[in-house]
Formats: C-alpha cells, structure tokens, sequence
C-alpha cells in the first residue's frame, strides 16, 4: 500500500470473521487510524424466518467487537437492516419472481459494504474504507488509472464479485489481505488469540443458510407477487411438445438436471423459463450452449464506455474457469460477450466478469 500514508483514517469494514479481523490487524500495525466498522444486517430477515447465521447478525457483532478491544480501536456498529431488506433481499426475490437467478452477494457488495459504506466513511471524514476481500488495487503506471486485480491467492480470489467498483470506490479502498494466502491469515489470527481464527466460512446465501431460497421467498413476499412464480405449468420441448407438468417455474434454474421429473431417452436439462406463458423449456444438455452473451447494468472500472471491441477471458460465474472471449461494448446501458467457444449459457441475472490477464475490466448482469 505504497499509495497510502500512515496515521490516515480507515474505516475496516468487520464482519466478525477472520478474514476481516486480519485485515484491522495489519492496518493497525502498518500505523493506520483505524475504526472497526460492522453493518448490522439482519433483524430483518429474522422476519421472514431467516436463522441467525452468516454475516451481519448480532452474533457477529458481537465477534468484531471483541477483536477491536484486542486491538485497542474503536468500533461502531452501522444499522443496515432496512438497506439489506430492500436493496439485497427485496431484490434476490424480485429477481427470482421474475424468473432470473440472482447473486446477492454482489448486491450487497455494491450497495451496502461499498455505497453504504463509502458514504459513512464521507460523514466520518476517513480517507478509506478497508475490507477483508481477497483482491488487491493497483494503479496503471501508463494511464494513472485505478485496477481490480485478481487476489495472490487464487483460491480465494474474489474480485469477480467487485466488478462494479468505480475509480472513486477504488481511490478510497484498501485491501490489506489481497497478497496473503488464506492459511497465512488464519496463522496471524491465532497467533493474536482472535477467537474467530477459526471460525467456518460463512454460507453463499447468509439469510437463506439452509439452501431453500424457495421456502425463504416464500415467507417473506407478498402472496400477491408469488402466486404466479408457484403455480404449475406445461413443461416444452425444444420441439414445441408438451411433456409434463411442472411445480412452478421458481423451482427451477437453468441448467438444471435433477427434479424435472420428464423419462427421456437422454438427459434432459432446464433450457429458459417463459414466465408470461408460465412454461419450462428443456432441451439435451447440447442446447444448453451458447457462444454469445448480452449483458446489462454495465461497469466498465475505467469508466470508458466509448463503443469498441476488447479482447478477454470471461468469468460466467464465481466458480468456473475464466473463457476466452471479446467484449463488445455497446455504450453504458449493454454489451454483450462472444465466446471463443461454445459454454453453456449462464443464468439470466448472473454476473458476467471480464479479464484482461489478471485485472478485472468491469462486467454487467446477464440479461440473455
């Protein structure tokens, strides 16, 4: 963090686990001003029968906390329970309602741990906002321009998530963690006696832990929003044949194998969903592919949406491999990706992320 002086003001955002504990660890020893910071998310979501579990509970806090007296800094609890409901689990129902796939947790990466977050630490007159990510921020020597860059650790890489940060985000963010390997961090934790040095990964969906993101929705939207997304349906063949019945189309995503409940010579995956016909669309595995991708709600980090062709690898999702591909930037509002090879195509609602080398373009929502 050469870019950076001690003795400025951070603000560490602190979820209560090891990753982010580690990261006010390290600020505090390279002589930073740092206040632990813990956005309270989830009173809300207990409405709707969420458990409390994963990031943003009260127990949570309670373990940021803790860590903060250890290292003798101040810490501040940020109640975002009203922007969590409206900004990342309103809209992951809305989503799924709609039938799209969403990922919330770049929602919530983007509207609360960076927008929320950003705008406090303007209020708190800090000059950063630290997280526990796995990514690093480098700036481009040529063009004096702020980068996203994949973390050391590939592992545990999560700069695809971080696709929509913005040269403002990025000249106000450190990453302390974005060079260390995820083993070195839970040694430091334990060498400091955190209690959370080993504590468990929190869940992929932190309100919905136990993977029913249909029972969730279901408590928590209005009948009058769901009834559509639950009621049964025919299910069509990619050569217009009705060949049963489905459950309702929000328990289905494209790709999908298991559960369609169709006898079929070969397997037979979820293809779309057609929500105005109320139909599931299925097709062998071979009419899964794609070599094109049109995306919207763009970011580009550079902030350079002039119309123009860049060759990339492409992340489809957080757990695959990147692709070849070119991006094809159509202006701010869409773009779309064409695939070196065919790939199955993601999920409507899915975030797409572009690459060149290891530092991240931008990327958008898949929209088709």
């Amino acid at each position: 963090m050469k870019d950076v002086r001690a003795g400025e003001r951070v603000l560490c955002a602190m979820s209560g686990g090891v990753d982010s504990s580690v990261a006010a660890l390290l600020l505090v020893e390279q002589g930073f001003a740092t206040t632990g910071v813990t956005m309270h998310l989830f009173d809300a979501a207990a409405r709707a029968g969420g458990d409390a579990h994963g990031c943003g509970t009260s127990e949570d806090v309670r373990d940021a906390e803790a860590v903060c007296r250890q290292l003798g800094i101040p810490h501040r609890t940020i109640d975002f329970t009203d922007r969590f409901a409206t900004c990342v689990i309103d809209r992951f129902c809305e989503s799924y309602l709609a039938g799209r796939t969403p990922n919330p947790c770049i929602d919530c990466n983007r509207h609360l741990k960076f927008a929320g977050l950003q705008r406090y630490r303007c209020e708190a007159g800090a000059a950063y906002v630290a997280t526990g990510h796995y990514a690093q921020r480098i700036k481009d020597p040529r063009t004096g321009l702020w980068q996203l860059a994949r973390a050391k650790d590939a592992t545990k890489d999560q700069s695809y998530f971080l696709y929509h940060l913005t040269q403002d985000d990025l000249a106000h963010m450190l990453f302390p963690l974005g060079a260390l390997e995820k083993s070195t961090v839970r040694e430091r934790a334990a060498q400091h006696g955190f209690s959370n040095a080993h504590k468990a990964e929190s869940q992929d969906i932190c309100f919905v832990p136990d993977g029913d993101h249909v029972g969730f929705i279901e408590r928590w939207a209005h009948p009058s929003c769901t009834d559509a997304a639950f009621a049964p349906g025919d299910i069509i063949d990619a050569d217009g044949r009705i060949r049963g019945q489905h459950r309702g189309l929000i328990h289905y995503t494209l790709g999908q194998r298991k559960g369609i409940g169709i006898a079929n010579p070969s397997p037979l995956y979820v293809k779309d969903k057609d929500v105005e016909r109320n139909e599931l669309i299925v097709s062998e595995h071979e009419g899964l592919m794609t070599d094109e991708v049109h995306l919207e709600d763009i970011n580009l980090i550079s902030g350079d949406y002039r119309p123009r062709t860049i060759p990339i690898t492409a992340k489809l999702s957080y757990r695959h491999d990147a692709v070849a591909a070119e991006l094809h930037i159509r202006g701010r509002d869409s773009a779309h990706l064409k695939l070196a090879e065919p790939h199955v195509r993601p999920a409507p609602g899915q975030a797409a992320v572009a690459y060149r080398d290891d530092v991240v373009i931008g990327g958008g929502t898949v929209s088709r």
